[in-house]
């Protein structure tokens, strides 16, 4: 899957993301905690160098618990600090502000003793489309201030928005980079839902989750819908799927578009259960 998805406002985005750093104390960078090598954007570590950073996994709720700790361990010994958290339910949100808060306090201080007495942390969330920056916001405010949609790209334009007494954020809509090489990140892009259903092929990618589920959490497939995916290649699994959801059409034949979607549905909402699709890798010291 060698995709092409870059649009003239992506440009505009990561300029506007270039420009307005310096005016930031804090970036926080907001990952999907199922995929967080593909759903991390490559140009962004160059982009926010010498900046304090947080790395934020977001839809923890959906994650492996011990493969999401792993990803915490990965990031301390990098000496970056990452934390796990739901948008949705704002689970996390207030131990970010705290972690916020203790980041900016030394360059706070520094512009304090120069006067600067009633300056406002100022942090900038940055990050893919559909990863969540929008509903973080809300959460972080405590009220609905930023257009949220499921779809990926609904946020549009740019935006300071305070939040609380001393803390402003700036938004800013995803940001993508020009092109997706390698095939594992452009599938598992597609599986969470960050390309829209609507370029992919849907039913190739619903076998390509299931044939990853079969390797790595067959015990849920086998759970969620009484079919034992063992020696099932992935369209005879889904097939066998699809009957057991009665998703069938005349005489039959199984409805393979219905399922597919279904399928990616209930992954990307947990209905399978808590998954993972990427671990950290260690370097050898």
């Amino acid at each position: 899957m060698s995709i092409n998805w870059y649009p003239g406002h992506m440009k505009k985005t990561k300029e506007l993301i270039e420009e307005h750093l310096k005016l930031v104390d804090v970036v926080v960078e907001l990952l999907d905690a199922r995929i967080p090598v593909s759903s991390k954007n490559p140009q962004l570590d160059r982009m926010i160098q010498g900046k304090e950073r947080i790395i934020v996994f977001n839809k923890s709720d959906l994650a492996d618990a011990d493969v999401l700790e792993n990803w915490i361990r990965f990031y301390k010994q990098k000496g970056i600090f990452s934390i796990p958290v739901t948008c949705l339910t704002g689970e996390g949100v207030n131990r970010l502000i705290h972690e916020i808060k203790i980041r900016a306090e030394e360059k706070l201080e520094a512009k304090r003793s120069r006067g600067m007495i009633d300056r406002p942390i100022r942090v900038m969330i940055v990050g893919i489309p559909n990863v969540g920056k929008s509903s973080l916001i809300n959460k972080l405010a405590g009220k609905r201030t930023a257009q949220i949609g499921n779809k990926p790209g609904v946020t549009r334009g740019k935006q300071w928005i305070r939040i609380r007494k001393g803390l402003e954020l700036f938004d800013t809509p995803g940001i993508l980079w020009p092109r997706i090489e390698d095939p594992m990140v452009g599938r598992h892009l597609a599986f969470v839902g960050s390309i829209k259903d609507d370029v992919i092929d849907i039913e190739t990618i619903a076998q390509d989750l299931l044939g990853f589920l079969k390797r790595h959490y067959p015990q849920l497939i086998l759970e969620r819908y009484g079919v034992d995916p063992r020696d099932k290649p992935p369209l005879e699994l889904m097939e066998a799927i699809a009957v057991s959801r009665g998703t069938l059409l005349k005489k039959g034949l199984v409805d393979h578009n219905k399922i597919a979607h279904i399928i990616l549905d209930e992954f990307r909402r947990g209905k399978i259960g808590k998954i993972s699709l990427e671990w950290p890798v260690y370097e050898e010291k």
